[in-house]
């Protein structure tokens, strides 16, 4: 089978996230620099958008004085949101980043959602306006 994935396509799409890495190429740390941090960065609107619709369509209530905590707990433990995350950023990745991401699927989620976490939590206030 023919790989009609537009992988190029989707490398341009990508902003640029500068990093100085150490990491080896071909491991996750590398990975996480190279892939995960420019992806989550491009569908930040998108997730952002999720969690807040996830909030308002399971009527959770943000409390103010306990909302990071709230949202902690809500991306670390809703399977159901923790998979829809990874499928959001899953779905940029060119066919040779998902072959890397299959091999190493327990450590790239982690990482992958450990970052989605911080970018929520950072933007909080965005996620209740747009709740």
């Amino acid at each position: 089978m023919a790989d009609i994935r537009p992988n190029d396509a989707l490398l341009n799409l990508r902003p640029t996230v500068p990093t100085e890495t150490t990491d080896a190429d071909g491991s996750a740390g590398a990975f996480l620099h190279a892939t995960l941090r420019p992806v989550l960065k491009l569908q930040n609107d998108l997730l952002l958008a999720v969690v807040a619709d996830f909030v308002r369509e399971h009527h959770i209530t943000l409390r103010p004085t306990d909302q990071h905590h709230q949202l902690a707990e809500l991306m670390s433990r809703n399977t159901k949101l923790r998979y829809t995350v990874v499928g959001l950023i899953t779905g940029q990745f060119t066919t040779e980043e998902y072959a890397f991401y299959r091999q190493h699927r327990s450590e790239c989620n982690r990482r992958l959602l450990e970052l989605a976490q911080r970018r929520v939590l950072d933007q909080a206030a965005t996620v209740l306006t747009l709740a």
